[in-house]
């Protein structure tokens, strides 16, 4: 009895803390539902974020490209997939401090294949 107990409150605490930990990015991230199609670095149903980071890198209009399609939804840019748009709870504010995040998205670094002989 105390085991599952004990189980269960360290399941909850472990929970709590990841979304305490989460940045306010993150939160609005998982508010839009965007995680359900886009992740950090493993391909979904959506583009990564460091895929976009990476096309969108030095784009004088990138900002106002993403947040219109962000906030309305689109197509043709990846594929078939069409992305849909944010619903109207999230903020143009919100999409703005989302976009800027992705947009400051970095790779991971590449491990070196070779070892040291």
């Amino acid at each position: 009895m105390k085991f599952s107990y004990l189980l269960t409150l360290s399941i909850a605490f472990s929970i709590s803390t990841t979304a305490l930990a989460a940045s306010k990015e993150e939160k609005l991230f998982l508010k839009g539902n965007c995680n359900n199609c886009h992740t950090f670095s493993a391909e979904t149903v959506g583009p990564t974020r460091v895929a976009i980071a990476d096309k969108y890198r030095g784009d004088p209009n990138a900002h106002e490209i993403l947040e219109k399609k962000v906030r309305v939804g689109g197509s043709g840019s990846w594929g078939v997939m069409p992305m849909p748009g944010t619903r109207s709870t999230i903020t143009d504010d919100e999409i703005k401090t989302l976009v800027k995040w992705i947009l400051e998205t970095k790779p991971l670094p590449e491990k070196s294949e070779k070892k040291a002989k």
